[in-house]
């Protein structure tokens, strides 16, 4: 099998040792190129050509959820279609979300020897993934999240902690998370976003709004976030959203998004948050947000500036990935 490994060589927890080895390792079943990402945006640049050129049955992507959104974004850069390459991931970032929600190995030496092994295997899953589409900007997939409003200027607050030299620790969340708590008072009364629905009359007010791929998934270290726990890679989206976030009812909301789910509820339907003023929608093709002011907007915990509408839609079996 003829096949691209893309290397973030920022990736957090991914040296250059670890790198050559896993280089070795995947050459001695793959016919493999390897490509350093040199800017933002290149880890898309060599997907798309990749998949447009036809020389690769498979592309591997060692980082982050941000390189793996970029090579995901590459890949689909026409669409999906059977011509696309397989997408395999080898987790090498800070939180590694996609790859966990996938069942993988936090540890790329250990996901390494998974793929190995689907691969001898043939093992692979076709998934389903969002699409967020802005007019006059390209369209954005994304694998497990998405958000306009709170948890978007939650991430752009972590982007900068990042940036100022901060690792990405579930504590950074968290402590951006209360941060912005405090300062976003305002809007915590009444948001500015309104969520459309085909043949549904508007959902006005929403402070917060979490569009999920999948469920469970998490920024927070081993514990998993569960905003819409019927979301999955089969389905079409999940959105979630919050109308007012007072103290006591933020505080609720959020036990609930982080309740644990033990194994002898597996049989039991999942239970979402809920509340006077929480806004809850499952398996949802087409909607739109709107916003009466630019609201923080992120994919895949990649802020993407302020956006004042956004439309979203779900693709089923729209990428192949080894697991």
């Amino acid at each position: 099998m003829r096949a691209l490994l893309v290397v973030n060589p920022k990736a957090t927890t991914t040296s250059g040792r670890t790198r050559d080895v896993l280089t070795h390792a995947l050459r001695s079943d793959l016919k493999l190129e390897v490509a350093v990402t040199e800017y933002r945006g290149h880890a898309r640049d060599l997907a798309r050509e990749a998949a447009s050129d036809g020389a690769v049955d498979l592309v591997v992507a060692l980082g982050g959820d941000g390189t793996v959104n970029e090579v995901v974004n590459g890949l689909l850069a026409h669409g999906p279609s059977e011509r696309v390459p397989r997408l395999a991931i080898v987790p090498g970032g800070s939180t590694n979300v996609f790859a966990r929600a996938l069942g993988l190995p936090n540890h790329p030496v250990e996901a390494t020897g998974v793929l190995l092994d689907a691969l001898e295997h043939r093992r692979e899953r076709a998934i389903s993934l969002g699409k967020a589409m802005t007019e006059g900007l390209p369209d954005r997939w994304f694998t497990f999240t998405a958000g306009l409003g709170f948890d978007a200027g939650v991430v752009g607050r972590v982007e900068e902690q990042r940036r100022s030299g901060r690792k990405s620790t579930h504590a950074l969340y968290v402590r951006e998370a209360l941060r912005h708590y405090v300062t976003e008072r305002e809007h915590r009364k009444s948001g500015p976003v309104t969520l459309e629905l085909p043949g549904r009359a508007p959902q006005p007010g929403l402070v917060m709004t979490i569009v999920s791929n999948t469920s469970p998934w998490t920024f927070l270290g081993n514990r998993p976030v569960v905003p819409s726990p019927g979301a999955s890679f089969e389905t079409d989206l999940d959105v979630f959203g919050v109308t007012r976030m007072t103290a006591f009812g933020t505080a609720r909301t959020v036990r609930q998004i982080l309740r644990p789910h033990t194994p002898s509820e597996q049989s039991d339907p999942p239970r979402g948050p809920s509340g006077k003023h929480v806004v809850s929608y499952h398996d949802v093709r087409h909607f739109t947000l709107v916003s009466e002011e630019p609201a923080p907007f992120q994919v895949d915990g990649d802020h993407l500036g302020d956006r004042s509408r956004v439309s979203f839609t779900g693709v089923r079996r729209a990428l192949r990935v080894i697991v």
